[in-house]
């Protein structure tokens, strides 16, 4: 029965259809951050090209961004330990907009590639932050709702 106009079995489904799609927006927020990790190690000498000066461990810190990078992919995919990840990929994006992009805006002669880097890792953390402050540690645990009874 309808109260003030509102038909409750449209909410629970509409419910249902923003569940949908905020794991697909959550699975396609994920996707290219694990091309990123695997990238790191596909183009590694790419990718040691940008290491500022002050960054150490050269190849060693680019497989261990790699890595970071595919795992918390693959954590936020399968929405195991989703917030953390999530903080830490903010993290990452930070370090990478600290000591990658910034300093690139210095010395880079291409300043409009280095600007769009640097705004694209911006909104990405942005998003990730966003992904941790609605995620609860509840939803991890919460299965699919049961279909109605008519």
């Amino acid at each position: 029965m309808p109260l003030c106009g509102i038909s409750f079995s449209s909410i629970s489904s509409s419910n249902l259809l923003m569940k949908k799609i905020t794991t697909i927006g959550r699975i396609l927020f994920a996707i290219p951050f694990a091309v990123f990790g695997v990238n790191h190690f596909l183009m590694m000498d790419y990718y040691v090209g940008m290491l500022t000066s002050f960054i150490p461990l050269g190849a060693y810190t680019i497989i261990l961004t790699g890595l970071m990078l595919i795992a918390t992919s693959i954590s936020i995919i399968t929405k195991k330990f989703v917030k953390f990840s999530t903080y830490v990929l903010a993290g990452l994006l930070f370090i990478f907009i600290i000591t990658i992009h910034i300093p690139h805006l210095f010395t880079d002669a291409d300043k409009t590639s280095t600007i769009i880097a640097l705004l694209k890792d911006i909104s990405l953390m942005g998003g990730s932050l966003m992904i941790a402050g609605i995620y609860s540690d509840e939803e991890e645990s919460i299965e699919e709702p049961a279909p109605e009874k008519k």
